[in-house]
């Protein structure tokens, strides 16, 4: 999953369990499901595989302290397998050290697809083994040899309602400051903005990719007057339409949704020009907990009703199709992978990704900084 999203569910959770909107075991049942862990805490320096364990590594957050229910417990109780947490984020380059080390203490890494895919043409990670993992609880299009889809989440158009007589249903509407006055806010870190760019700018969808990097950075470089921020983090972001400094916003849908919920409408957002970034489960090369026990892991976190369970703690699109259906009716407009949402966006395509990114995103953070 992108690090930086993942990052900020954790703090969604926390902010929602201060507020009183959730209970501190839901809490604690969302941050499971989202790490993708039973036992929480231990740590980079102290978590290690052993018999009936495995490591799972993503970016972190508060350590916690009890077994988890939305996908650590029913797993326990199935495999016998402990699952523990280790927060200390896994880069490429950190991925990397733990393969080459020869002595890898890591079995499962929450990393973007496109970085598993890279170290897994190197290999560095296991190929998913789809006689376990099943094929047919994952959504068409999102499937990677080196990495298994685990929920979505969307850069969607948030804006504030209160300042337009009619709502923006485009990126083009979001470029377009005559229409829809005031400033806008744009994501730091580049995923989705030249997509966005791009397709405020006339590409058809079908046509996107390879990205025209260079139209994408025009576009936006025409545009950086009306820009009142580029945002890092998602509380940051929602900050910014909360405060009035921006109009606009390509945000996380988990956060719009947030916004929406929490001013009654106010600030609000739309699915229509929607894009889609997939979070992945990978597996290290060589991991001691066992490769058969970790494709075991993530073939437990296709349950639908677990997945239904955490889309409605935060908001996160299932990777499960089944569970759409599972979703409460007055909930699912706020799912970015319900039928009625996805035909409106498009998807970030892996394989550019892993080859593009570092590059693109080099180019990109110059382009903003000037």
């Amino acid at each position: 999953m992108n690090s930086h999203f993942q990052n900020d569910c954790v703090e969604i959770l926390k902010e929602r369990a201060a507020k009183g909107q959730i209970s501190r075991r839901q809490m604690l049942q969302g941050m499971a499901a989202l790490l993708g862990t039973s036992a929480l805490g231990l740590g980079a320096t102290q978590a290690r595989a052993a018999d009936g364990k495995l490591v799972f590594v993503n970016w972190g957050g508060d350590a916690l302290d009890a077994m988890q229910e939305a996908f650590g417990q029913p797993f326990t109780a199935e495999s016998g397998i402990q699952v523990l947490y280790d927060g200390s984020g896994p880069t490429e380059g950190a991925i990397t050290a733990q393969v080459t080390g020869g002595n890898p203490t890591w079995d499962l890494v929450d990393a973007d697809p496109f970085t598993s895919q890279a170290l897994g043409r190197k290999g560095m990670m296991e190929k998913i083994d789809y006689t376990i993992v099943d094929p047919t609880k994952q959504r068409e299009g999102f499937q990677w040899d080196y990495s298994s889809s685990c929920y979505f989440y969307s850069y969607v158009i948030a804006y504030d309602a209160t300042q337009f007589d009619t709502p923006p249903t485009s990126l083009k509407d979001f470029f377009d400051t005559d229409k829809f006055p005031g400033k806008r806010a744009m994501y730091k870190w580049g995923a989705g903005m030249w997509e966005a760019a791009l397709l405020a700018d006339g590409v058809a969808p079908a046509d996107l990719y390879p990205l025209d990097l260079d139209r994408a950075h025009a576009k936006i470089e025409g545009f950086k007057d009306h820009i009142g921020a580029f945002w890092g983090g998602g509380a940051e972001s929602q900050s910014l339409l909360l405060n009035g400094d921006v109009s606009m916003a390509l945000i996380w849908n988990t956060r719009a949704s947030l916004l929406d919920k929490d001013t009654e409408g106010e600030i609000t957002f739309t699915f229509q020009g929607g894009i889609i970034g997939p979070g992945g489960i990978g597996v290290l090369k060589g991991n001691p907990g066992g490769t058969e026990e970790a494709m075991r892991y993530i073939a437990a976190t296709q349950d639908p009703a677990r997945q239904a369970k955490f889309f409605e703690l935060m908001g996160n699109g299932p990777s499960n199709p089944a569970a759409d259906s599972l979703i409460p009716e007055e909930l699912r407009h706020y799912n970015p992978m319900d039928p009625e949402n996805l035909p409106k966006q498009v998807a970030l395509n892996t394989d550019w990704y892993e080859e593009n990114y570092a590059s693109a995103l080099d180019a990109y953070l110059q382009l903003i900084s000037a």
